[in-house]
């Protein structure tokens, strides 16, 4: 039983580990990988199921935080189907949302629109964020057009959530 408390932690530091690699690979190339939500998605079950075995949560509070992360995932898929996020942006989304849960939701979509909107308004300034674009129009209806690494802004969400968790 007190080997389930450090599973828990070591399961929000790889979440911590893997969300600063997802952040990083979109920043350099604009996607991000499949294994990287993957990843999250396993943390999160060994999480949810040591946090079972230790008393630490329930079967309903881990069946509310898929659902809310089914639901992320929808809302996402919407926004990928209008152009809005892409198809890692959603997976990544949907997969950190499980480490929120009803609790953290909230919390977690606030600061990565927030960070998401420091991430435009840098790239509005003309702060070059994410891949070279291709040399030609520098204007701010330019930069609007062009696409944003949504991934930092899911991180930092993310790590939000993961040093509440932390402290709780």
């Amino acid at each position: 039983m007190s080997l389930l408390v450090p599973l828990q932690f070591t399961c929000l530091i790889a979440f911590v580990l893997l969300l600063v690699a997802a952040a990083w690979q979109d920043l350099r190339t604009m996607r991000i990988a499949n294994a990287l939500s993957l990843g999250i998605v396993a943390a999160f079950a060994v999480w949810a199921l040591s946090g079972l075995a230790g008393g630490n949560t329930s079967l309903s509070k881990i069946g509310l935080a898929v659902g809310c992360a089914l639901a992320v995932f929808a809302l996402g898929a919407l926004g990928f189907v209008i152009g809005v996020l892409g198809g890692g942006d959603v997976k990544l989304l949907a997969a950190a949302s499980l480490f929120a849960g009803p609790a953290l939701m909230t919390d977690f979509l606030m600061i990565t629109a927030l960070a998401g909107g420091l991430l435009g308004l840098a790239t509005l300034a003309g702060a070059r964020i994410g891949p070279a674009a291709p040399a030609g129009d520098a204007s701010a209806s330019a930069r609007l057009r062009g696409r944003l690494p949504y991934g930092p802004a899911i991180a930092a969400g993310g790590l939000w959530v993961a040093a509440a968790l932390a402290a709780s």
